[in-house]
């Protein structure tokens, strides 16, 4: 039996957002610790602070220089920050901004090195985190710059369903030029590859969405579907990728169609994360399929209307630690099962 412990690294987020709450309520159920040593890159002083707010007495963050110096016994906190950093509850503020994107780079870099095994990323406020040094449209694409990766697909996951979108932090106007079938492709091919390696699916189905209402009502509403989505399914049929579609994206949820797919294909971003957050928000998680390295996030943002009020739930955090593990081990099973056939 294999006894290794996942070091799970956490970048804190937002220091005026519920990041800390959701991060403490995690911890502090302490059989988390029989399966992952968590660490945290944060502010001890933070933290603290936040704890104090939730009048969570129990709990506490065992400081650490850098990863190696973790208690495998313990939550573990890695001080990014100078302790003079000011928190503002439900504010957005260039500290806090500042403070998101030194922790999460420090956490980026230690999984870079090895130090860490898995990185969950709490939410960041996408606007005060811009900088010279962080220029992106969120962790995704920054990410998949740090970590040199040809492509990558954002995913959400939850028990009822996987979603992916083939337009990502895309604005509206501007979708229709991205659809193209060898974006289609590569969203196909990355999905259908991450289903079978980090999620442990021999043979995935993918429902395919249409762009246009009623999937374009053979024309009558639109070209894309007969001219480019239908072409992109056929030919990922052709590489043994078991794509079915396109589906109406209004029909599909509604008439629970999704449940007969491993994985979902939208076409744009809120054609797939709007159904999917109106099911399942409180437990969905967002993964960035196509890194070398497992990252995953909860599937909500900094959420500053709520902060300090000890009323956040941490369910989709803690999914998110789980299902870091979870990839993490199938990838790790599928490369011993790898070895020991070439052996």
């Amino acid at each position: 039996m294999d006894r290794y412990k996942i070091r799970v690294g956490i970048s804190q987020g937002d220091i005026n957002g519920i990041s800390y709450e959701i991060i403490i309520k995690t911890l502090l159920d302490h059989r988390i610790l029989e399966f992952c040593t968590p660490i945290v890159y944060g502010s001890s002083k933070v933290a603290a602070y936040h704890r104090k707010a939730l009048n969570v007495s129990n709990f506490s963050l065992n400081s650490i220089s850098n990863a190696d110096e973790a208690n495998i016994k313990r939550a573990n906190i890695i001080n990014c920050l100078d302790d003079n950093i000011k928190v503002e509850f439900g504010k957005s503020t260039d500290t806090a901004g500042s403070a998101s994107f030194i922790a999460l780079e420090r956490a980026a870099q230690d999984l870079k090195e090895n130090k860490i095994d898995v990185l969950v990323t709490a939410p960041i406020n996408k606007n005060n985190i811009q900088s010279k040094d962080f220029n992106f449209p969120g962790h995704t694409e920054y990410l998949k710059e740090k970590f040199k990766a040809d492509e990558v697909l954002m995913m959400l996951v939850s028990d009822i369903m996987r979603v992916g979108v083939v337009t990502g932090h895309v604005p509206i106007s501007k979708v229709a030029e991205h659809i193209t079938e060898e974006n289609i492709l590569k969203s196909l091919r990355l999905m259908n590859k991450s289903l079978i390696e980090d999620f442990a699916i021999r043979k995935p189905r993918i429902a395919v969405l249409g762009l246009n209402p009623h999937a374009g009502d053979n024309g009558v509403i639109g070209n894309e579907e007969n001219e480019i989505i239908i072409p992109a399914i056929a030919q990922a049929r052709k590489e043994n990728i078991l794509a079915i579609g396109p589906y109406p994206a209004d029909g599909f949820f509604g008439s629970s169609s999704f449940k007969q797919f491993d994985a979902i294909l939208a076409m744009y971003h809120d054609q797939g994360l709007a159904p999917f957050k109106a099911i399942s928000f409180d437990s969905g998680v967002n993964y960035t399929a196509g890194l070398p390295i497992v990252r995953t996030s909860p599937a909500h943002g900094t959420a500053y209307e709520i902060v300090g009020k000890n009323i956040a739930s941490p369910n989709s955090f803690r999914q998110a630690l789980y299902l870091a593990c979870d990839i993490y081990k199938n990838r790790k099973e599928l490369k011993n099962l790898i070895n020991n056939s070439m052996a």
